[in-house]
């Protein structure tokens, strides 16, 4: 199939537009396909996506905008792919949003998205090069510029997205391969390979063997299975050693057992294999709750217009906040105008603040994780490798300075220390003669943190922060991220990719109809309109005669 762009549509005598009535075409306009049709569907980059398709063979494929476009309004719109081509194909609003009300037939079928999806997935893994993030990225700064965003103050947070696989015991997750591979060998007519025993593992007998056991059955049972595994792992090498059973085994293997033993369940790692239908999942515990599956980081654009997503990655579970943090500092470089990114504390190292700082980005994290140091320490005064004076402003008798450990080691007056009005928060150590003071460079940066924490300006980032939680609260509550219908890395991650599209589109569409009610009214009353203010809630507005 070829690839040819989306040239643009001239409208026809037989555009389905014309055969509206004065009415439907009013209630039309006020719909969300007028904006979507007219501001969002000319931004996607068709382009982009050529190299998905052969050299033009005489077959046109189906536009690419038309399909990314489609995409984005099933997820905003809460579609199956069934239900999008019915929409598509019968409901006006989606074909003025996509630019088809002049088609004699509409270039849409039952296997459209699939397809383009297939295309997507295989091209990702042969080369490692995700089209659809660099899209979604891109059109999240076009949007942001069509409301006037100008990106220098951003947030972010995390969130887990849990696979949609079973969670397995060990018992279970050993039994399903030893399965899987049985079965893939009798389908391959190798099953005369197979002693008897093993044969039992084509039969459905799953809950008698994994589950109907008292408490001193399971550790025996657990035992048995691990010994079927080890043999079927020895015969099954010459049989089908390219096939996926054998591949999953092998790394079962790897992660449970050591010398042909089991490992005790502390030593099992958390990116073992959890379930043989998604390997690319992990288990993460957090805040005290397991999570099996991956993890997504969201950078939000924030302004007085509203707010838009314009950057987000995803990666296993095992990822932190940290790593995501230092690579978000990374995409953005040196920037030109100070840009102001705001995060809560899971996002703070001093690797972090220091890449920030030389890429003139302010890096603002709402709190401190692990013990929060006394705010006294921001006092002392310390230049270079030399303290030169203390809270009080009492110069050191002696200074020292560890290069190795980045610690310093001050003497002062013993009794001047003892009369001193911070003695009591000062964490000076009283020695016979003179008093100590110890501290780590690290500490005093973390003190003089925790002391900017406490002043207004921060206070109000906090605020700002808390509005991007929002995004994790949506993606999981109305586009259900944890129930994703489809397993592994890549699939989750494009299927992902729509979803924050969608939220993004829905935006635009929200403040391009507010502004159009506020028009219409304006236009209606005669009166003049005076805007004070959008924001992403609301319009707040003034009007006089």
């Amino acid at each position: 199939m070829g690839f040819r762009t989306n040239e643009s549509q001239q409208i026809s005598m037989n555009d389905r537009l014309n055969h509206l009535t004065e009415r439907e075409r009013r209630y039309l306009d006020k719909s969300w396909a007028k904006p979507f049709g007219e501001q969002i569907f000319p931004l996607i980059d068709e382009s982009k996506f050529e190299v998905l398709y052969c050299v033009d063979n005489g077959r046109s494929n189906t536009p690419v905008n038309v399909v990314v476009g489609s995409l984005l309004l099933k997820e905003m719109t809460h579609l199956t792919d069934e239900e999008l081509l019915d929409e598509v194909i019968l409901d006006i609003r989606y074909q003025y949003a996509l630019h088809l009300t002049s088609c004699d037939e509409i270039p849409f079928s039952d296997r459209t998205v699939s397809r383009f999806r297939e295309r997507l997935y295989w091209h990702e893994v042969e080369t490692g090069e995700d089209l659809l993030k660099e899209e979604i990225e891109r059109l999240g700064g076009e949007f942001a510029q069509l409301m006037k965003i100008n990106g220098r103050l951003k947030r972010m947070d995390s969130a887990m997205v849990s696979s949609s696989c079973k969670r397995m015991g060990r018992l279970e997750l050993i039994y399903t391969c030893i399965s899987n591979l049985v079965k893939a060998i009798v389908k391959s007519g190798g099953s005369g390979s197979l002693p008897p025993h093993l044969l039992e593992y084509t039969k459905e007998n799953r809950n008698s063997v994994c589950y109907r056991l008292e408490k001193d059955e399971v550790e025996t049972r657990l035992e048995a299975v691990t010994a079927d595994a080890l043999q079927l792992f020895g015969i099954a090498g010459e049989l089908c050693g390219e096939d996926d059973g054998y591949r999953m085994l092998k790394r079962l293997l790897s992660d449970q057992t050591e010398n042909g033993k089991l490992k005790p369940n502390k030593e099992i790692k958390p990116d073992s294999l959890q379930n043989p239908s998604d390997e690319d999942a992990t288990f993460r515990r957090k805040t005290g709750v397991g999570y099996q599956g991956y993890t997504v980081n969201v950078v939000e654009d924030c302004g007085e217009n509203g707010n838009i997503i314009t950057q987000y990655d995803y990666d296993v579970n095992l990822h932190s906040d940290v790593a995501f943090g230092a690579e978000v500092i990374e995409k953005y470089g040196e920037q030109e105008e100070t840009v102001v990114l705001i995060s809560d504390g899971g996002f703070a190292s001093e690797e972090n603040f220091e890449a920030a700082e030389k890429n003139n980005i302010e890096l603002v994290t709402t709190n401190l994780t692990g013990e929060k140091p006394p705010e006294i320490i921001a006092n002392f005064q310390v230049d270079g490798d030399t303290v030169l004076s203390c809270p009080s402003g009492h110069a050191p008798e002696d200074c020292s300075y560890n290069e190795e450990s980045g610690q310093y080691r001050a003497h002062f007056d013993k009794a001047t220390c003892d009369c001193c009005p911070h003695r009591d928060e000062c964490p000076v150590i009283m020695q016979k003669k003179r008093a100590l003071v110890k501290l780590a460079e690290t500490t005093i940066k973390r003190a003089e943190y925790a002391k900017k924490l406490s002043t207004d300006e921060y206070k109000e980032y906090a605020k700002i922060r808390n509005g991007v939680e929002g995004v994790p609260s949506v993606l999981r509550r109305r586009y259900g991220i944890d129930c994703m219908p489809v397993r592994g890395f890549v699939r989750s991650k494009m299927w992902l990719s729509f979803k924050i599209g969608a939220i993004n589109v829905k935006r635009v569409i929200a403040a391009s109809l507010e502004l159009s009610n506020i028009s219409n009214f304006a236009k209606t009353h005669g009166q003049k309109m005076f805007f004070l203010n959008i924001s992403r809630e609301h319009l707040r507005f003034a009007y006089a005669a």
